[in-house]
């Protein structure tokens, strides 16, 4: 009886770790959404990409970063206007104040199809990286 549990067990967790090994095989590779300051530094070197800042307007006027391409308010809703007129086949770069609406951004971005989008973080993190300001 002792042997008959313990090979019912062993059956039992072999199923289970194949499971688990065949449903995450057929699933594509999760992409990295957010990425450190520097980081992004190094990327934009290569992939100068388009660069969204995210905050409101009175954010953005009080200092964004130069590179900014654009700036769509995440939390008003501009940000998901804009979505169309952005190209699908482009690498987009965001931030906001600290990462968070950015990596919300982000995250929308892929739910709609976007491949190449990183949440870079916060400005002030990226003003002590030595990006540009103005």
């Amino acid at each position: 009886m002792k042997s008959m549990t313990i090979t019912f067990i062993i059956l039992i967790i072999t199923a289970f770790l194949a499971f688990n090994f065949f449903s995450k095989s057929n699933q594509p590779m999760e992409q990295t959404i957010d990425i450190t300051p520097s980081e992004f530094k190094e990327m934009a070197q290569d992939n100068p990409g388009v660069v969204i800042d995210v905050r409101t307007d009175q954010e953005y006027q009080s200092g964004h970063l130069a590179l900014a391409s654009y700036q769509y308010d995440f939390t008003n809703g501009e940000f998901e206007r804009h979505l169309d007129t952005l190209g699908k086949d482009k690498t987009y770069y965001l931030y906001c104040r600290t990462g968070n609406r950015s990596g919300q951004a982000a995250r929308l971005m892929k739910k709609n199809g976007f491949e190449n989008v990183y949440n870079v973080g916060g400005f002030e993190e990226l003003a002590d990286e030595g990006f540009e300001t103005r």
